[in-house]
C-alpha cells in the first residue's frame, strides 16, 4: 500500500492537473463590464478595470512614479483535499506573482504576471507543485531595480526559505535568482521595510513560527548582510505588516491558526532592530476579535506624515483560494498628547467606506 506522503504527493499532482484545466475557466470569473469604483467594500468581489475580480493574495503594495503597485499570488482552481490532510495542504501550486498597477487606490489595472511559473523545470522554486506566498517589492534607488522576494514552499512545506527576484520594471518581467534561508534560519510568512535611510529589512517567521527574525539586507537588497535579531521569542506571529509613524516603527501582525483567523496584534519600537513592546489588538467593532475574519498583509503608507493609512487583509477560502476577498480598512490613528508617547491606533470595521476617511484624518 503507498505511504501517506506517496498518496499526498500523487494527490498534489492530481489537484495540479484540475487546477490546470481549470485555467481558462478561472480566467473568465467575474467577467463584467468595467465598473468604476468609488468605495472600498471589504469582502466582496473586487474586480479590475477589465471587470475581472482581482487575483493578488498575500500581497504588498509599491508606490512609484505616480501609481501603485499591487503584488500578490495568483490563485486558479480549486482544491479538495482528503479530511486528514493538514491546512498547508491546500497551498498546491504556483501560477505566479500578480502585478495590478492603480493611482487612486480604488481601481486597479491588471498588469500580468510580474513572476512566472516555470512548469518546465521541476527542481525549480517556480515549478507548479511548490509553493510561493507573500510577495512583496520594493525599489532600490541605488541599483536602480525593483526587488521582490517570497517565501518559496516545497510541496511538503519544508523548504522554509525566501526567494528573491528582479526587474528593470515595476510590471515585470522578474528574473528569479533563487533561494535560501536567511542567516540559515527558517524564512516563512515574511515582508519587507525600506527605511527613511534607504536600508531596507526582511521580517520573517522563523525557528517553526515560534519567533520573528528581523534581518537587514545588504545594500542591493538580494541577500541579507548577516546583521539580525529575534524578536517575538516564542509569541508564534506571522503575517507581518510593517510601517513607520512620526518616528516610531509598528508592527502588524496574527496568530499562528494556519487557515482559521484570530485576533490581531500591533507591536511598537523606537529602531527596526530594537526591543519591541507588543500594545494590543487595534481592531473594533463586528468580529474584531477574529480580524473580521482575515489576516494581515500589508499597511498602505498613503500619507504617513499625515497619519494616513490603509490596513490590508486577505480574507482565506482554503478550499478556494482564488475567490479569497480582500479586506482594507481605515486605520485611525489618534496623536497622543505627549509627543513621546505611543498614539493610539484604531482599525474600525466598515462595510464601505470612501477614501474621503483618509483626507478627514479621521
Amino acid at each position: 500500500m503507498a505511504t501517506k506522503p506517496l498518496i499526498m504527493k500523487r494527490l498534489l499532482t492530481w489537484a495540479f492537473a484540475l487546477t490546470l484545466l481549470a485555467l481558462p475557466a478561472a480566467a473568465q470569473r467575474s467577467q463584467n463590464k468595467s465598473t468604476k469604483h468609488t468605495q472600498f467594500v471589504p469582502k466582496e468581489v473586487w474586480t479590475d478595470t477589465d471587470g475581472n475580480a482581482i487575483n493578488a493574495h498575500g500581497g504588498g503594495l509599491m508606490y512609484h512614479g505616480g501609481r501603485w503597485y499591487w503584488y500578490g499570488e495568483y490563485k486558479v482552481g480549486q482544491t479538495i483535499l482528503p479530511s486528514w490532510a493538514t491546512w498547508e495542504c491546500y497551498r498546491t501550486d504556483v501560477t505566479g506573482v500578480s502585478c495590478y498597477s492603480s493611482k487612486d487606490l480604488l481601481n486597479w489595472k491588471f498588469e500580468g504576471l510580474a513572476l512566472k511559473a516555470e512548469p518546465d523545470d521541476p527542481e525549480s522554486d517556480l515549478h507548479p507543485s511548490k509553493v510561493i506566498e507573500r510577495p512583496k517589492v520594493v525599489y532600490n534607488k541605488r541599483t536602480k531595480k525593483f526587488v521582490m522576494w517570497v517565501h518559496a514552499e516545497s510541496a511538503d512545506y519544508g523548504k522554509a526559505a525566501a526567494g528573491v527576484a528582479v526587474s528593470d520594471t515595476p510590471t515585470g518581467p522578474f528574473t528569479y535568482l533563487g533561494s535560501f534561508r536567511p542567516n540559515d534560519s527558517m524564512s516563512r510568512d515574511q515582508t519587507l521595510f525600506v527605511d527613511d535611510d534607504g536600508t531596507c529589512y526582511q521580517f520573517a517567521s522563523s525557528e517553526n513560527n515560534q519567533t520573528m527574525h528581523i534581518n537587514r539586507l545588504t545594500d542591493d537588497y538580494l541577500r541579507p548582510d548577516g546583521h539580525f535579531v529575534r524578536r517575538f521569542v516564542g509569541m508564534s506571529r506571522e503575517a507581518p505588516a510593517v510601517f513607520k509613524y512620526a518616528g516610531k516603527y509598528y508592527m502588524l501582525s496574527s496568530g499562528c491558526t494556519g487557515w482559521d483567523p484570530n485576533r490581531a496584534e500591533l507591536a511598537v519600537a523606537d529602531s527596526i532592530m530594537g526591543e519591541w513592546t507588543v500594545i494590543g489588538d487595534p481592531c473594533t467593532g463586528v468580529d474584531a476579535d477574529k480580524t473580521f475574519y482575515g489576516q494581515s498583509t500589508y499597511v498602505i503608507p498613503v500619507n504617513p506624515r499625515k497619519g494616513q493609512f490603509i490596513a490590508c487583509f486577505d480574507m482565506w477560502k482554503k478550499k478556494d483560494l482564488a475567490d479569497s476577498r480582500y479586506i482594507w480598512l481605515p486605520l485611525h490613528i489618534t496623536p497622543a498628547a505627549d509627543a513621546t508617547a505611543v498614539p493610539k491606533m484604531e482599525i474600525p470595521w466598515r462595510a464601505a467606506w470612501s477614501p474621503s476617511e483618509l483626507k478627514a484624518g479621521k
